[in-house]
C-alpha cells in the first residue's frame, strides 16, 4: 500500500489550497482517513480526520477554515484549506488507520507535502 500526497506549495495569507492523498494497492475498506502536519521544531499535530461514513473531526485551529473530504471508491482524501495563514505553514501528511489488506488491518503514512503561507 502506498498513500501519494499532492497539492502543497506556497500560497499568500489568506489564499486557499486543496490537498489530496491516494492509497493505492490492495485495499479492500479504509477505517480512518486524515491529514497531520508538522511545522519547524514542532511535533506532529492531527489537522482533521473523517471516517467512512462521513464523520469529521478538525484540530481547533482549523476548525471553519478547512474542509476533509473523502472518495471511498478511489480510496482517496481531499483536505480544502481555505483563509490560510502563516501559522499552517508546515509539511502535511496524510494517514490511513484500519486499512483492511491481504496481510490484515494495517495503518499507514504517506510522505509529507509541503505548505508554506507566506506574502
Amino acid at each position: 500500500v502506498q498513500l501519494q500526497a499532492s497539492g502543497g506549495g506556497l500560497v499568500q495569507p489568506g489564499g486557499s489550497l486543496r490537498l489530496s492523498c491516494a492509497a493505492s494497492g490492495s485495499i479492500f475498506s479504509i477505517h480512518l482517513m486524515g491529514w497531520y502536519r508538522q511545522a519547524p521544531g514542532k511535533q506532529r499535530e492531527l489537522v482533521a480526520v473523517i471516517t467512512g461514513t462521513g464523520g469529521t473531526n478538525y484540530a481547533d485551529s482549523v476548525k471553519g477554515r478547512f474542509t476533509i473530504s473523502r472518495d471511498n471508491a478511489k480510496n482517496t482524501v481531499f483536505l480544502k484549506m481555505n483563509a490560510l495563514k502563516p501559522e499552517d505553514k508546515a509539511v502535511y501528511y496524510c494517514k490511513v488507520d484500519g486499512a483492511a489488506t491481504p496481510v490484515g488491518v494495517m495503518d499507514y503514512w504517506g510522505k509529507g507535502t509541503q505548505v508554506t503561507v507566506s506574502s
